[in-house]
């Protein structure tokens, strides 16, 4: 059985019987696979230490360690009690540790939050290293997976963030809300935590050797420049409700355990390397605060798609360019003759601009088809704009107001002319004359209207986004919450694909 197929298999055998956890049992898995730990949030009753019990069935031979903290418990509940025969035969202070966490392949730690210090400070090793000191010895754990719970956060102030740090996965756990899911479990049903099929259990021997080959795969590019763009978002994540933008701080450390997550995701979906589709569930891993995870979402799904939104952006910014070249070229065609003979003499920038000359610092531009049809100074003005080009700030548009949707910090002037002069606002500014050899381009649009076949681009740009999308729904660890925030950034992004394909019937070539 291939490696994909086999992990959903899994997946469904250990949410059988069991409702709306499968983004907790599918992570969980996830989670063990890449050595990593978990914690569930979310009050008492919903399952979460079923979530434990089921991982325990993915291994075989699996033994479990389930515990209920409480401010009274101490290391001897957790890590065994301290060998009196050890201690009295040969002095040597050592725990019995069989049947207790340090012996364990699976542990659900209940109320995690509740521990003293001395368990906790314990467990800090024991997620990061699996590893535990005893006595002289340090003993390295057969521990596959840690599960911790609780109804809250941890407490500012009380030297939690430590151990908070080291659960790399955080879900919300909640009850059933679905009606007919409610229905179903009241009606009752098997919900042991075994199931028949042996064969397709992961054993000790497949758990090493897969934890070798996840090493060996491979972060692409692509992904890499993914998760900068997420860790540079993260530093001013807006948070629905919230007065100001957070900066959430994720420690090296934890950057390191969500390479290694991300890795297992593409190892699990059979890829030698991480795609940007692996990097969806890494949201789980980022937030502080329960409120900040909805935000966190959106941006790692922008940054999935940012390649796409990039490509449509310059698309749209050469669509731009070439309809407004395309107006000034069916506008410059319907000069008159004795318009254009009166301005012969005149240099022309990029086919479609005049250079004032003594104009700010040079660098404006009127367009030509305008100063063509400008009134004689002592008329009245002609309404007109001036603005900053969007491609380059250095340049300074003027152009007649044709009713259009006005550039962002327009100026509104007034128009005319003589035969060489351009007049703004009554002030007289000299238009440059042609002289041989000269340079007659423009760091503004282009100066032609390339025959580019917009319709076949946006197709493209379509298929790829349809791709993305697909990969991203084969996904084993996306939930139903992460498919609809996804179709409703796409929905939004569809909508602006309709909008430019009718923009591009503006164009006449």
């Amino acid at each position: 059985m291939e490696m994909k197929q086999r992990m959903l298999s899994l997946i469904n055998e250990m949410n059988k019987n069991i409702y709306e956890k499968d983004s907790e049992i599918s992570l969980s898995l996830l989670a063990a696979i890449a050595g990593e730990s978990i914690i569930l949030l979310g009050p008492p009753g919903v399952a979460k230490s079923m979530v434990a019990r089921r991982l325990k069935s993915a291994f075989r031979n699996a033994r479990s360690f389930e515990y209920l903290m409480s401010r009274f418990s101490t290391p001897d509940e957790i890590f065994g009690p301290v060998s009196i025969s050890q201690l009295k035969n040969n002095d040597i202070y050592e725990r019995s540790t069989d049947g207790y966490l340090p012996s364990c392949d699976v542990v659900f730690l209940d109320e995690i939050w509740k521990a003293g210090p001395a368990i906790q400070n314990s467990l800090l090793t024991v997620i990061n290293e699996k590893l535990f000191r005893n006595g002289r010895n340090e003993i390295k754990l057969p521990l596959k997976l840690l599960v911790a719970a609780s109804n809250e956060l941890p407490a500012r102030g009380e030297g939690l963030e430590a151990l908070w740090d080291r659960f790399i996965i955080r879900i919300e756990s909640c009850a059933i809300r679905d009606e007919e899911n409610f229905t179903l479990m009241m009606m009752g049903g098997d919900d042991s935590e075994d199931f028949a099929d042996n064969a397709i259990k992961i054993s000790n021997e497949e758990y090493a050797k897969w934890s070798n080959d996840i090493e060996q795969v491979e972060i692409s590019n692509q992904a890499m420049d993914c998760i900068k763009d997420i860790r540079k978002a993260l530093r001013t994540v807006e948070v629905d409700g919230a007065e100001e933008r957070r900066d959430i701080y994720i420690s090296d450390r934890r950057w390191k355990k969500i390479a290694r997550l991300v890795r297992t995701s593409a190892f699990m979906h059979e890829r030698t390397s991480v795609d940007t589709c692996d990097l969806l569930p890494m949201y789980h891993c980022l937030w502080q605060e329960p409120d900040e995870r909805d935000a966190v979402r959106r941006i790692v799904i922008r940054a999935i798609f940012a390649t796409c939104a990039l490509e449509f952006a310059k698309l749209k910014q050469n669509l731009e360019d070439d309809i407004r070249n395309n107006s000034l070229q069916q506008r410059a065609g319907k000069s008159t003759a004795r318009q254009r003979q009166r301005d012969a003499d005149k240099k022309t920038y990029s086919d479609y601009y005049y250079r004032l000359v003594n104009h700010d610092t040079g660098h404006s531009f009127i367009v030509l088809a305008d100063f063509r049809q400008l009134p004689e100074i002592g008329e009245d003005g002609e309404e007109g704009l001036m603005f900053q080009d969007p491609r380059n700030e250095k340049i300074t548009v003027i152009k007649i107001y044709d009713g259009s949707k006005i550039p962002l910090g327009s100026r509104p002037i007034s128009l005319a002319r003589d035969n060489n002069n351009v007049y703004i606002d009554g002030l007289r500014f000299e238009i440059e004359k042609d002289k041989a050899g000269d340079d007659k381009t423009a760091p503004m649009a282009a100066n032609a209207t390339e025959c580019r076949d917009y319709s076949l681009e946006i197709d493209s740009l379509a298929d790829s986004l349809n791709d993305t999308q697909k990969r991203l729904e084969d996904n084993m660890f996306i939930n139903d919450d992460d498919r609809r925030e996804m179709k409703l950034y796409l929905a939004d992004f569809y909508k602006e694909i309709a909008f430019t394909r009718q923009d591009i019937e503006k164009i006449t070539y």
